[in-house]
């Protein structure tokens, strides 16, 4: 049985009232309870049995169903409604054309369906929309001896040359979603000689066959392989280069979206790089990107960009513009939940760092759904950070008891996963926090000391990731007596 409560949880606020007004136009009795229906599976205190009584009373199973299946159809109806509503206008004007042209073509009026034909074909090839073109191209093959001047030889070409890049394209998308396969079933082994495969398979040579989206499949390939590797600072100069010979595309404008994601990955390396006045001039150029076309991609992005630049600014003393660039994005609603969770991570961290505890744990508060939900809607590594910083707040606030138990679950949840994908180092951690809340007075010895710094492999502070930094850093700051942000800029700067 599908999950309404789950499907109706990622309605942002104006879908809600959108979706509302929907089944409002859409309802043809004033009994009907598909609008109290999902105005109560809004409501995250009520379990499915609350709502069936609140509903029903108990008399009418049959009916609750009925009425759940319903409900069900209509959000499946709006929301094919939306996405057809905000479908890339270019994409859909050419399917206008090819449908048609096909109506033409059927009434045997050849020459306008040939015109028709030839404009798709235009705005397809500029915008590198390959399944269309495979279609505008079939087409005029299907058609081609009802125009005797056509060339058709030079059709053939065209399509098999299209059917290349497709394919291209098409592989690029497979080895991208390998990768984050095996990313998220906890597999990190053999990225490193699978990243060499890819880049042997396509060659830098052919990247002027590829579109921009490729290039931008390309681009997050190799950027979920170092994160897997926890090897940024080798991709660094990939990224720009790649990026480089985009900009001598004369094309390169006709896919923004694209473009605009790939100066985010640029700015995201880069950052966690450490290398944060780099990362903010590229972020000044997605900005820029974002407010053309009419802001057209502004609303989409804002999270991220606002959120990484924030992240820098954090990193690179200057904490006060971080938190104040982040704040106002507390209460609001968007449809990237992945980003609204990071931002509100992000915040509880700068806080934090900020020693401002009870601020902290009032953002952290508003985490009240299950780690599972978090898993699906982010990821397990953003749940795997919520836990840690949850169990160091609760140490600083004196809530040893409640640290304990959120260490024992925490334990208990995903010590063995840690273990799958070699990251002892987490476990090794959360030892030493255990002794540092357990026995507070070892923390400034020698011996204590001596035990972290045979406690870990350590790289170095330019190839460290900068949140491994971070959680580092409470400990060092506990060791040290220095205050926590201040660690932290001592660790960073050394990088």
């Amino acid at each position: 049985m599908i999950d309404l409560k789950e499907v109706v949880s990622t309605f942002s606020l104006e879908e809600q009232q959108g979706f509302i007004s929907y089944l409002k136009k859409k309802n043809k009795r004033p009994d009907n309870k598909n609008i109290q229906l999902f105005k109560l599976l809004l409501d995250e205190s009520l379990s499915s049995k609350d709502i069936y009584i609140t509903l029903y009373n108990h008399h009418r199973s049959g009916a609750y169903h009925a009425l759940r299946k319903r409900l069900f159809q209509s959000i499946i109806n709006f929301s094919a409604n939306t996405s057809l509503e905000a479908e890339n206008s270019i994409q859909m004007e050419v399917i206008r054309y090819i449908l048609a042209a096909r109506n033409y073509l059927q009434q045997k009026q050849y020459k306008t369906a040939s015109k028709i034909l030839n404009k798709a074909e235009a705005i397809a090839t500029e915008h590198h929309l390959f399944p269309l073109l495979n279609e505008i191209y079939t087409t005029k093959i299907q058609f081609a001896y009802a125009t005797p001047d056509t060339d058709l030889d030079e059709i053939i070409n065209k399509f098999n040359s299209n059917k290349e890049k497709h394919f291209l394209e098409d592989q690029l998308n497979i080895v991208y979603s390998k990768l984050k396969h095996k990313l998220a079933h906890g597999d990190a082994s053999d990225f490193k000689s699978k990243l060499e495969e890819t880049l042997q398979e396509y060659q830098f040579d052919i990247i002027d066959k590829l579109s921009f989206k490729s290039l931008y499949q390309l681009i997050s390939i190799i950027t979920i392989s170092a994160f897997a590797t926890n090897d940024n600072l080798n991709i660094e100069t990939f990224l720009i280069e790649t990026y480089q010979s985009i900009l001598d595309r004369k094309d390169k404008d006709k896919q923004p979206f694209y473009h605009i994601q790939i100066l985010y990955h640029i700015a995201n390396t880069l950052f966690r790089n450490k290398k944060f006045k780099t990362s903010e001039a590229y972020l000044k150029q997605m900005h820029h990107l974002m407010l053309q076309h009419k802001n057209k991609y502004y609303n989409t992005f804002k999270l991220k960009y606002h959120l990484l630049l924030s992240l820098n600014y954090n990193f690179s003393n200057r904490q006060a513009e971080a938190i104040d660039l982040l704040e106002p994005f507390l209460n609001k609603t968007h449809t990237d939940i992945e980003s609204v969770l990071d931002i509100h991570l992000s915040v509880v961290m700068f806080y934090f760092q900020n020693n401002q505890l009870k601020k902290a744990h009032q953002v952290l508060a508003k985490f009240y759904h299950s780690d599972a939900w978090y898993v699906e809607k982010s990821d397990i590594e953003w749940v795997i950070k919520k836990n840690l910083i949850e169990i160091l707040l609760h140490i600083d606030l004196g809530n040893t008891d409640l640290a304990e138990s959120k260490f024992l679950s925490f334990k208990r949840r995903y010590f063995d996963y840690l273990k799958s994908i070699n990251q002892q180092r987490v476990i090794q951690y959360l030892s030493l926090v255990e002794t540092y809340y357990k026995h507070p007075e070892t923390i400034t010895s020698d011996e204590f000391k001596t035990l972290v710094e045979n406690s870990f492999e350590w790289t170095t502070p330019e190839k460290e990731d900068i949140f491994v930094m971070s959680f580092y850093a409470w400990l060092k700051s506990k060791m040290t007596k220095v205050s926590l942000y201040d660690t932290t800029m001592q660790l960073i700067l050394k990088a």
